[in-house]
């Protein structure tokens, strides 16, 4: 399985996902760059896969749907994302190619939000819920179900690969740093996707292993800590 960042917008990520001849685009904000990208390796998109309803993650998903790929996600947000072919709810399974990817529900970010997550790759897709270093904000969630969410990727195993929709570490590291001033890694890892931000490299993806050690979110005790962490974050400007 061949992962293909694309970035769109102002600091997204979508993704190509490659297996087997055939191509899927994951949370694509835009079709054009995602387009060129596949078409730069002689692929052709046959599926869209989205997280969530944002229009960052969405935008460009009709104009792929008219290019002939079949749109799946979330059914409990249909009422938000047009023309979705495919509805995806807990527990169901999605392929691309020889790839089979389980549905998680990750309410939080957003009410309806999922993942999709390959087991015998070792790869997750995140969307919005679990950042490097970070998580998404609670805009129609709880700050318990966005803890839940922690706990069940943190289960998984270490050398999982974790692929988000946004470029947010470097800022995400700055808070981790202040959230957790003694944790040796944090501040390890704040030197280091500083000086790969600084040359313009991506930090994405990272692991769960990495997310254990450093992301204040995924470490937190409880609910309670999240959502004062959380606020922290809404309302940290470094």
């Amino acid at each position: 399985m061949e992962i293909v960042r694309v970035p769109v917008l102002s600091d997204n990520y979508a993704w190509l996902i490659h297996d087997a001849g055939h191509t899927v685009a994951l949370d694509p904000g835009e079709a054009a760059p995602v387009a060129a990208a596949a078409s730069a390796r002689g692929w052709t998109i046959e599926q869209v896969w989205l997280t969530h309803w944002h229009p960052d993650h969405v935008g460009g998903a009709q104009a792929l749907q008219a290019q002939g790929a079949r749109v799946a996600g979330p059914a409990a947000e249909a009422a938000k994302i047009a023309g979705l072919d495919t509805l995806l709810a807990e527990g169901d399974d999605i392929a691309i190619g020889d790839a089979r990817a389980t549905i998680w529900s990750v309410p939080g970010h957003t009410a309806g939000h999922i993942a999709f997550h390959f087991d015998d790759r070792a790869v997750i897709f995140t969307g919005d819920t679990l950042f490097a270093m970070g998580c998404g904000r609670l805009f129609e969630g709880t700050a318990e179900q966005m803890h839940a969410n922690m706990r069940r990727f943190a289960a998984l195993p270490g050398d999982t690969r974790v692929y988000c929709g946004h470029e947010y570490t470097l800022s995400n590291a700055r808070f981790a740093a202040v959230a957790e001033p003694d944790n040796g890694a944090i501040a390890d890892r704040l030197v280091e996707v500083t000086a790969m931000r600084e040359q313009g490299e991506p930090t994405i993806p990272t692991t769960i292993a990495l997310e254990r050690a450093t992301n204040p979110f995924l470490r937190s005790v409880d609910a309670a800590e999240l959502a004062e962490r959380r606020a922290a974050k809404d309302a940290f400007k470094g």
